[in-house]
C-alpha cells in the first residue's frame, strides 16, 4: 500500500465518540488504513491509548500515533464542509437519509471540490444521539 493517500481521501476524517472498548480503536485503525484514510479523531475515549488498541490495530499503528484526541464532538468537526452521522437505528426525525452507495457517491464529489469531511459513528452501546446527529 502507498505511503500517501491520496488527495482525496486526505480530506476524510474517521471520528468515534466516547469509544468504550480500545480495541475498536484499534479495529477502526486497521480497517482505514485497508481503505487508504488515515484521519483518526477520538472523542473523550474511555481508555485510549491502550495495549488492545495497538493489538487490534494490526499494522495500522501509525494511525493510532496520530489520531487527534478532542474532548468535544465540536472540536472533532471543526473545518467540516459536510458530516455525515451514523445510525443502526430508524429515527422518527426528518433527517436526510443516505444509504450507504448514496453516502460513498455524495463523499466523492464533496472531497473532490475540496471539502473536508467526517463520517461520525457513535458509542457501542447506544451509538449517537439525536442532539449530535443534528449537528
Amino acid at each position: 500500500m502507498c505511503s500517501r493517500a491520496p488527495p482525496l481521501l486526505q480530506k476524510i476524517r474517521v471520528v468515534l465518540v466516547n469509544t468504550s472498548h480500545p480495541g475498536n480503536i484499534g479495529g477502526t485503525a486497521r480497517a482505514m488504513k485497508n481503505m487508504g484514510l488515515s484521519r483518526l479523531v477520538l472523542v473523550e475515549p474511555r481508555l485510549f491509548p491502550h495495549h488492545e488498541a495497538d493489538a487490534r490495530a494490526s499494522g495500522a499503528g501509525d494511525i493510532l500515533e496520530k489520531a487527534q484526541v478532542v474532548a468535544t464532538l465540536e472540536d472533532a468537526l471543526v473545518g467540516c464542509n459536510l458530516v455525515l452521522g451514523t445510525s443502526a437505528r430508524d429515527r422518527r426525525i426528518p433527517w436526510p437519509l443516505l444509504d450507504p452507495r448514496e453516502c460513498g457517491t455524495k463523499v466523492v464529489e464533496e472531497a473532490g471540490q475540496g471539502a473536508e469531511i467526517a463520517l461520525v459513528f457513535g458509542r457501542e452501546d447506544s451509538g449517537l444521539t439525536n442532539e449530535e446527529l443534528q449537528r
